[in-house]
């Protein structure tokens, strides 16, 4: 029987979460990774600002829906009276987590004192936390963060100590500073810390992108959950392999048609739950399509032609003619 964590009155199965990533990480993005067994996931951040000024695409964001539970929407600010306003208006959505960025590196973010910017002023960090749990009732708030501001001089620790102070219900540690963005590794020493520091459950990010990985931060750092970010492009079956593995079921990797499959039933949700032209929402999709692609013989070619994409047919074709190039390449290697 697999193990639960507890965030607030929230149950999560104690196997792998999808990670908030702005402009990747939309409703498609997440049905898709919870299909595949997904224990958890959180919203594409969005402005505690924009959701008091009514920004329509802002609450367009934290609209949540009965498949995506257990989920959580992120709000982004830098200032403890729009947070807990926000708040207010976000319960109307009735998510079932609040959880608040602090860890994007991003400069349009980190420019206006939010994100990752709030690892410089830990006093504001847990003055925003506390607010927002003010404001959120019985609705957990929980709180992403990184290592620190500068590597290598963590401040992980004060940070979640802070905001454990302030009322948050679990934290995320991703384990990079924000000047390191997404290079280099992700510290698990970080995050061990942490988690010996604070009674409150913590959530480890970064580096996880399979069943190894994710047992690995499970052991190295006493971690109660473990986030999965650019580890799923491309890839929902991730969640199944991990989910597999603490079901006591065997894993049967995907064969390239199955990928290219997905790929299509992706494609096609991002057209189902788009408002836009077909051509708009292909283009968007593009990207997704060339993520299924990796790791193949001669996948940088048609990487590079996902790109071109503008229509579901085409996006077909394509598919089609990839998954006819490995079964060849396959022959070949056969004989």
């Amino acid at each position: 029987m697999i193990e639960t964590v507890k965030i607030g009155n929230v149950e999560i199965p104690k196997t792998a979460a999808l990670a908030p990533m702005a402009g990747v990480a939309d409703r498609a993005y997440r049905l898709m990774c919870k299909k595949y067994g997904a224990a958890y996931m959180v919203s594409e951040m969005v402005s505690a600002k924009g959701i008091c000024y009514s920004d329509k695409k802002t609450a367009s964001l934290c609209t949540v829906t009965e498949p995506e539970r257990p989920i959580a929407v992120q709000l982004f600010g830098s200032e403890p009276d729009f947070m807990a306003e926000a708040v207010k208006i976000v319960l109307e959505y009735k998510p079932d987590i609040i959880d608040i960025n602090m860890g994007c590196p991003v400069p349009k973010v980190v420019n206006t004192g939010a994100g990752s910017a709030l690892m410089k002023d830990v006093k504001l960090a847990a003055e925003i936390t506390a607010a927002a749990v003010k404001a959120a009732g019985n609705t957990p708030v929980t709180v992403k963060h990184r290592a620190g501001w500068h590597y290598p001089e963590p401040n992980a620790v004060e940070m979640a100590k802070a905001v454990e102070a302030a009322g948050a219900a679990a934290v995320t540690v991703h384990g990079r500073s924000r000047d390191q963005y997404y290079s280099g590794t992700a510290s698990l020493d970080v995050i061990a810390a942490v988690k010996k520091a604070v009674k409150i459950p913590v959530i480890g990010n970064g580096d996880v992108t399979d069943l190894e990985s994710c047992l690995n931060m499970y052991e190295k750092t006493g971690c109660d959950l473990v986030m999965i970010g650019r580890g799923s492009y491309g890839n929902p079956f991730v969640f199944d392999e991990i989910n597999s593995y603490f079901s006591g079921k065997e894993y049967t990797p995907p064969t390239v048609e199955e990928k290219m499959r997905v790929m299509l039933e992706h494609i096609r949700l991002i057209l189902q739950l788009s408002e836009k032209s077909e051509e708009l929402a292909v283009h968007e999709a593009r990207k997704h399509a060339a993520w299924y692609m990796n790791g193949y013989y001669g996948s940088a070619k048609f990487r590079g032609r996902c790109y071109t994409l503008s229509s579901y047919a085409e996006a077909e074709s394509l598919a089609a003619e990839f998954a006819e190039l490995q079964r060849s390449r396959a022959v070949e290697s056969n004989i």
